[in-house]
């Protein structure tokens, strides 16, 4: 059963008066005063108030670091809570490595990230050349740990761990590179999803014995690297408590799954603090860092009436920052259709089928979120050829590329990350004219192959050909991108045949991308037919530039 945290109801006007009462001397707007705000902490106002910046329509591709302890093992995804569900591969992982998790929990991962080979500014050197315009960074997960010098929390990557301002290096280093910078959020979860920490084993020579996180308190810590932190501040406390008489990992890892997986984006009724402690940290956060973007891990706006509080925060903040113009991005995901317009949605490992009213974002990765030892070891990444494509239907779409690239316990990328992020480096550095700055064209594209939309639907998608073409627009041009090297060398587009209803006026130039001589073409009734240079033979992807009132 939950544990009763606190017996006063959480009401709006507390929460707003707590926010107040620990607002400091920022000199900037907060929630508790919104009144005197353009943007009120509520849909109405962001959704009437908002508007996408162009940087961010013109950025079109960003890269992250999903990066924090939970990168340590190098075993994927989820380790923080995995490795407390018996039977578990990570929990099995955990057991032989580090020992049982009653003896040995996560928070002891937070003190083995050393972040020892960490080198940002190489990093973001090779993630500028790469194409991006913007940078983000994990500033909390699941897991509850900031990765900055944080007011309000005591584990942070300051005082633990790496011992260092991850984000606040981070932002220097992508800001020197003329690069924007974001941060991602994803603690509002914790307080469900990190409570198999407080479980234990149904089953086996331990059975019964509950996990580090239900026994720990601060005392225990005297004498340790961890004297003066209280466990449960981490562990955020006895919210969904695994009850007694489970003897089947089966039946307990049920329980779990169904009790405390869930992505309930609403506060937590018996731990309000958390709430309170979430709102305070995520807005000392955005007025520390002052990012251009803030990447939000919920459906909709995380912990009803704190999200909008603290969106409306930011927004107004944002606007202090510089001289009355709006340059804050906030992402979350699965909104309805009358909300869209008041944040920029984000589709996770997805696309859209068709060209979308307003701007979006895809965010996906090379591999897991975090590190996977295994995907690397049998050369299980996508490779640059699938993000470039990825990214050219996106973008046709309206929408932009967040490419999360796994970084290493020890802060550095392996050998076939490099190699991918060098090769979408190499074809940006001829293409990217037909990426950054440009807008949807009439229509976004032609050929055969289908594209899923919707959240985690790259899964469902068929790998694009050559005979997929996707369009974007820029300066009166248009540019045609075809996902591969015709096998005649013959770029075919039935988009601009010469009876087209979509480009009914004339072309007069066609030129490859990367260089100014035109390239010979002929336009018949079954498409614009465009003779490409043997050159460009072996590109995972082709671009030709059009000009001519037919396409202006």
């Amino acid at each position: 059963m939950p544990v009763k945290s606190n017996p006063i109801p959480w009401t709006r006007r507390s929460f707003l008066s707590a926010a107040a009462a620990s607002a400091g001397a920022t000199g900037l707007p907060t929630a508790a005063h919104a009144a005197a705000a353009p943007f009120q902490p509520n849909w109405d106002s962001l959704v009437d108030g908002y508007r996408t910046p162009e940087w961010f329509r013109d950025a079109k591709f960003g890269i992250w670091a999903h990066w924090s302890a939970q990168c340590v093992p190098e075993m994927g995804d989820w380790y923080a809570r995995h490795m407390y569900i018996q039977g578990n591969w990570q929990y099995e992982h955990h057991l032989k490595t580090y020992g049982h998790p009653a003896d040995v929990g996560f928070m002891e991962m937070n003190n083995r990230w050393k972040a020892e080979n960490w080198d940002p500014e190489a990093l973001l050197d090779l993630y500028a050349k790469a194409g991006a315009k913007y940078f983000v960074a994990l500033a909390n997960h699941h897991d509850n740990f900031d990765n900055y010098d944080s007011k309000y929390h005591a584990w942070n990557s300051v005082r633990i761990g790496p011992k260092r301002d991850l984000i606040g290096i981070w932002a220097k280093a992508a800001r020197a590179r003329g690069l924007r910078f974001g941060v991602s959020n994803h603690s509002a979860h914790a307080w469900h999803w990190f409570q198999t920490a407080y479980g234990y084993d149904a089953e086996g020579p331990r059975a019964g014995q509950r996990y580090d996180a239900f026994r720990l308190t601060k005392a225990d810590g005297k004498g340790k690297w961890w004297e003066g932190l209280d466990p449960q501040d981490l562990y955020t406390g006895r919210n969904i408590v695994m009850p007694e008489g489970f003897r089947t990992a089966r039946a307990a890892n049920a329980w779990h799954d169904e009790n405390t997986r869930y992505w309930d984006e609403k506060p937590p009724l018996q731990n309000p603090a958390f709430t309170r402690q979430w709102f305070l940290r995520c807005r000392d956060l955005i007025d520390s860092y002052r990012p251009d973007l803030v990447y939000f891990d919920n459906s909709g706006l995380p912990l009803g009436q704190a999200g909008l509080d603290i969106t409306a925060h930011y927004y107004n903040a944002s606007m202090a920052w510089h001289g009355g113009r709006l340059e804050a991005v906030v992402n979350a995901k699965q909104l309805p259709a009358e909300r869209r317009p008041g944040i920029v949605e984000d589709v996770e490992r997805g696309f859209r089928e068709g060209i979308e009213p307003l701007p979006w974002q895809t965010d996906t990765c090379l591999g897991d979120w975090h590190y996977n030892r295994g995907i690397f070891n049998n050369h299980g990444y996508k490779p640059a050829s699938t993000v470039i494509h990825r990214l050219c239907d996106i973008v046709s779409k309206n929408g932009n590329l967040l490419l999360s690239v796994p970084v290493r316990g020890d802060g550095s990328i392996d050998a076939d990350e490099r190699k991918i992020v060098e090769d979408i480096g190499a074809w940006m550095a001829r293409n990217g004219e037909a990426i950054h700055g440009t807008r949807p064209w009439r229509v976004y594209g032609e050929g055969p192959t289908r594209v899923a939309g919707g959240m985690f639907s790259e899964g469902n998608s068929q790998p694009l050909t050559a005979e997929d073409i996707r369009f974007t627009r820029k300066g009166g041009a248009l540019y045609a991108i075809a996902m591969g090297w015709p096998k005649d060398g013959l770029l075919r587009i039935q988009t601009l045949a010469e009876d087209s209803n979509v480009a009914p006026g004339s072309i007069d130039r066609v030129e490859a991308v990367g260089s100014s001589d035109a390239l010979p073409f002929k336009r018949t009734r079954r498409g614009l037919e465009v003779k490409l240079p043997e050159g460009l033979a072996g590109a995972p992807a082709v671009t030709v530039k059009i000009s001519g009132a037919g396409v202006a």
